[in-house]
């Protein structure tokens, strides 16, 4: 049976216009979100455009095949057994970080001008060291995350999945099932929180303990359970500490606390949002918020499955607009916060709240209260979960968060 390809369209025009160029393309993210399946639906696209299967060199260095290549010296050997003709190559490698000192084989066969390069990695090891220092000026990064809200159901749609009628109630299920592309696949809950809880055993074993030496994985659990439980809170070093110290009983030093935060973020388990003040123009050092390159980790690493909608949606979001190539940072005025400020290109500049309604005064003045303090007149955006009576408020616009995201919808 052949392999249905579920394309994500949205990374493939990141990439489409360097398919014949000699410049590397360098697709990243967590593991499982999909970074093979986007590298097997380009090779698709090239067939499709009428390039020789001969041209096209795929190496799965995770696969059985590929498994026992460790050297430079192996996937060397490995590429040019593949070549059969002086025709311009396009070659794919996924998983390249497996060969530990790869970036020279890779530049050289860059530097031959007869290749377009593929690579994928699953962390952010790929793009440090000495592979950025060759190839200044000379690759691009792609950041693939797992699937968005309309890709869910889009792809649940393209491999024959039942859709609920009613999109609200697909969105709660998106939310506790996840977006990694492989548990779309399956149909109870518990498979695919079985599945999600073996992708962070792959990350752990294969992206962590590989490239950094962990001490003491326990007391490392505990850090990486404390930031995954409070996504989308503010929170620092020092709060950690104070936590391990204090309700943990645990002796630590804060630089330990600092390299373990970054293990989490390089092999793409959360992402960094900084808190920026919008007085001063600067970014503030010492606390950030952390969001989950994935819901369904929260829920796989904890037995309670109830949703805390305020974090959630932001979450959501978040990931959403990130993979529309938005930066963004969280608003500090005074006392007050302003949950996302969007920037994108020269231009294109957001300010944005998120909460699961504003059905009550109380909470409507909470949510609305950050934009009246904001000078600059850029627009403005309130996300609910909720039905929408008023579009517009003060200038304002009120949007549904799940119908948003749902129509592929861009802010504008």
């Amino acid at each position: 049976m052949e392999e249905i390809l579920y394309r994500r369209e949205d990374y493939l025009k990141k990439i489409r216009g360097f398919y014949h160029d000699t410049m590397i393309k360098v697709i990243t993210g967590i593991r499982r979100c999909g970074k093979s399946y986007l590298l097997k639906t380009i090779i698709q696209e090239l067939k499709d455009s009428g390039i020789s299967e001969k041209d096209i060199i795929y190496i799965e260095l995770d696969s059985k095949k590929y498994k026992n290549i460790k050297t430079p010296e192996d996937l060397e050997k490995a590429i040019d057994n593949l070549v059969t003709n002086n025709n311009f190559k396009y070659l794919f490698i996924d998983e390249v970080q497996n060969v530990k000192g790869f970036e020279n084989i890779i530049n050289a066969y860059r530097e031959e001008g007869n290749y377009s390069i593929f690579l994928t990695g699953s962390n952010s090891y790929l793009l440090s060291g000495e592979l950025i220092t060759k190839l200044t000026g000379r690759y691009i990064e792609v950041e693939m995350l797992p699937l968005n809200f309309y890709e869910y159901v889009d792809m649940k749609k393209c491999i024959g999945k039942q859709i609920d009628s009613n999109i609200y109630h697909e969105f709660e299920e998106y939310i506790r099932n996840g977006g990694f592309p492989g548990s779309v696949k399956y149909d109870n809950y518990e498979d695919k929180l079985l599945y999600t809880k073996n992708v962070i055993s792959q990350i752990f074993e294969k992206d962590i303990k590989n490239y950094k030496k962990i001490q003491d994985i326990a007391l490392f659990e505990v850090i990486e359970k404390f930031v995954v439980n409070n996504f989308g809170s503010i929170i620092s070093i020092s709060s950690i500490y104070k936590y391990l110290t204090e309700e943990e009983k645990k002796s630590i030093d804060r630089r330990t606390i600092k390299k373990y935060i970054e293990i989490l973020e390089n092999a793409k388990i959360i992402y960094p949002c900084d808190l920026f003040d919008m007085k001063s123009k600067k970014v503030l050092e010492g606390e950030k918020k952390y969001y989950l390159s994935d819901l369904s980790i929260y829920f796989a690493l904890n037995t309670d499955n109830r949703i805390n909608y305020g974090p959630v949606l932001e979450n959501v979001l978040f990931s959403y607009l990130k993979s529309m190539n938005y930066n963004l940072s969280v608003g500090k005025i005074g006392n007050l916060e302003c949950d996302f400020i969007a920037r994108r290109g020269i231009d294109e500049y957001f300010y944005i709240q998120v909460t699961k309604n504003i059905d009550d005064k109380k909470t409507e003045e909470r949510e609305y209260k950050p934009f009246y303090n904001i000078k600059e007149m850029y627009p403005r955006y309130l996300f609910v979960a909720d039905l929408i009576l008023q579009k517009n408020i003060d200038g304002i616009n009120n949007v549904n968060i799940i119908d948003f995201i749902y129509n592929k919808e861009d802010l504008k």
